[in-house]
């Protein structure tokens, strides 16, 4: 069986072959999720003593499906989004506004200036969450797709 992450790398690195796109990537992700955390750091329900927000929710959601398209990358991403979650939340939600705004502004940018092309969520929302794996994968550099 094919390397589920592999494939879908393949993919997302079709739309994403403009160095300058890429670049804008690495910038771009990194505030969404940043600003997405920031946004949703907002009580969902409390058990007992313990608060659980929104931005809680999101990441136990994703983790399974990042810890099953690569379990030592999706550790990884899930880590760094509890660390950007215990950021996030000094932040207020105006600002994480500005920063999510700003973040989508380098993604399209680098999609309509740079790439021509439209972004590869377009194609398969499943990208939405193969972009923070990429960007983290470039970082970490824990596959070889990470130049790709």
């Amino acid at each position: 069986m094919a390397d589920r992450l592999a494939v879908l790398f393949a993919d997302y690195a079709e739309h994403h072959r403009n160095p300058r796109n890429r670049w804008c990537h690495m910038i771009g992700i990194p505030l969404i999720a940043f600003s997405l955390l920031g946004l949703l750091a907002v009580r969902a329900l409390q058990l007992g003593g313990v608060r659980l927000d929104w931005a809680v929710v999101l990441v136990v959601l994703l983790a399974p499906v990042y810890l099953w398209l690569d379990a030592r990358l999706g550790t990884a991403l899930v880590v760094a989004y509890l660390l950007l979650y215990g950021l996030a939340r000094h932040f207020s939600w105006p600002v994480h506004l500005a920063l999510f705004v700003l973040g989508w502004v380098f993604q399209f940018v680098g999609h309509g200036v740079y790439e021509k092309r439209s972004p590869a969520f377009f194609k398969n929302l499943i990208h939405l969450v193969v972009g923070p794996l990429w960007v983290a994968n470039h970082l970490l550099r824990l596959r070889p797709e990470a130049n790709s």
